[in-house]
């Protein structure tokens, strides 16, 4: 299993869309994040957790999911550097690869010594803009694609049963 560890104020801090978004409602940009992240676990098959330190909320130290994504709020006095540091020994083992999204140079070193991959803000932005672009192709082949009838109808009369249909003639 793959284990994504998203420093989530670092990647809000360094997402353009995010920092825009951060400036007029942080709850706002932490809900976005966190649905981004529900994109890219449902695309990618890996375990999403973000983790937010108690730095802009202070006192609401919490776990919860939300979009099927784990969300974790850091108590007071604990960073999500930290929470992440821990979270990477604690679920690091042979089946498991952790993979931790910061640009924090100094938690990318930290990570790496545990056995973690790292992966830059830029590069997970990247990588969501392929996804979100395979989810639009996806969508768009699906809906473009008609359901076939029982019966074999030309263009043209399937046309006219469609309007038939929606009260047009």
């Amino acid at each position: 299993m793959d284990i994504l560890l998203v420093d989530g104020y670092n990647i809000i801090g360094a997402w353009p869309e995010l920092r825009e978004l951060k400036e007029r409602d942080l709850a706002a940009a932490r809900d976005r994040l966190i649905e981004m992240m529900a994109e890219y676990q449902a695309f990618t098959g890996s375990r999403v957790i973000v983790v937010f330190d108690a730095q802009y909320v202070q006192g609401i130290a919490r776990i919860f999911k939300n979009h099927k994504v784990d969300v974790i709020f850091t108590k007071e006095n604990e960073t999500a550097d930290e929470r992440i540091e821990k979270m990477a020994i604690e679920l690091n083992n042979v089946k498991t690869q952790i993979q931790v999204a910061t640009s924090d140079f100094t938690e990318q070193w930290v990570i790496f010594g545990q056995g973690a991959l790292r992966k830059s803000a830029r590069e997970l932005l990247i990588e969501m803009e392929e996804i979100q672009g395979e989810i639009k192709k996806d969508v768009k082949k699906t809906t473009t694609i008609k359901p076939s009838g029982k019966i074999p109808l030309s263009e043209e009369v399937a046309e006219i049963f469609e309007k038939w249909r929606r009260g047009k003639i």
